[in-house]
């Protein structure tokens, strides 16, 4: 299991009804992609991190390691915007606002990206999708979804494996030996993922499966008070950015 899926299992709102989270952590995703990058977006960083640390209880260094690969994006998408190619200036040059645009990117991006990681952080998979079938996304779809997803840790599990005993037999001494040993771990990989999709096939079959996978979903009712409490963030912050703006204006 990933870590931010063990951290979404054992948070302290893993009671809580998906809608509340996604009302939350959604909703400042979409703040931060529609306010202001200052100060909209710094405080909806704010709030997101103060909610991720406090109430939700995740520890800062799972946060930093789930945070540093989509903010490494966030830094290589906004690069670009500091150099112009062509024009008077020459092949490669420094662009006109190029600071500015690169920092309101990064910005938005970067506190866009821990919206989202608050309801990663706090809602396993397993919970969002049995219930996107209330929500009108096909049977089907979502049965090969959440099949995929439980799966997906097993072929993690043996990829880790080989990787182990390719390592444990010298097979990453040299750069030859790596690109061998890589090889045959991409071919290992792809003929166990066959394999083990045959036995579900056969086990599911064995099962009297009929196009339908039936699972327990914990029982959690919306809170009225949970969903207060997110509008009056999110108002808050909308209402602080403009109060904020304006008065540097």
């Amino acid at each position: 299991m990933l870590p931010i899926d063990a951290a979404a299992h054992s948070s302290r709102w893993r009671r809580r009804h998906p809608c509340e989270k996604a009302a939350l952590g959604l909703g400042l995703t979409v703040c931060a992609i529609s306010l202001p990058p200052w100060p909209g977006a710094v405080l909806v960083a704010a709030a997101a991190l103060a909610v991720l640390l406090g109430p939700a209880g995740v520890a800062p260094r799972q946060l930093w390691r789930a945070w540093r690969v989509p903010l490494g994006f966030c830094v290589t998408g906004a690069v670009p915007l500091l150099v112009a190619v062509g024009g008077p200036d020459g092949f490669v040059a420094f662009a006109p606002g190029g600071p500015v645009h690169a920092g309101e990117l990064l910005l938005r991006t970067s506190a866009a990206s821990l919206g989202v990681l608050l309801f990663a952080f706090t809602t396993p998979v397993s919970d969002v999708l049995p219930r996107l079938v209330r929500a009108g996304v096909p049977a089907p779809v979502v049965d090969v979804a959440l099949v995929m997803y439980r799966i997906s840790f097993l072929l993690l599990d043996g990829v880790h494996r080989i990787r182990e005993a390719q390592a444990a037999r010298l097979g990453h001494t040299s750069r030859a030996a790596t690109w061998r040993s890589l090889a045959g771990l991409g071919a290992t990989a792809f003929v166990r993922a066959f394999d083990r999709a045959q036995r579900l096939h056969t086990g599911l079959a064995g099962r009297g499966y009929d196009g339908t996978l039936r699972v327990l979903v914990p029982q959690a009712t919306v809170s009225a008070r949970f969903l207060a409490a997110t509008a009056g963030l999110l108002a808050g912050i909308v209402a602080l950015t403009f109060v904020l703006e304006r008065s540097v204006l």
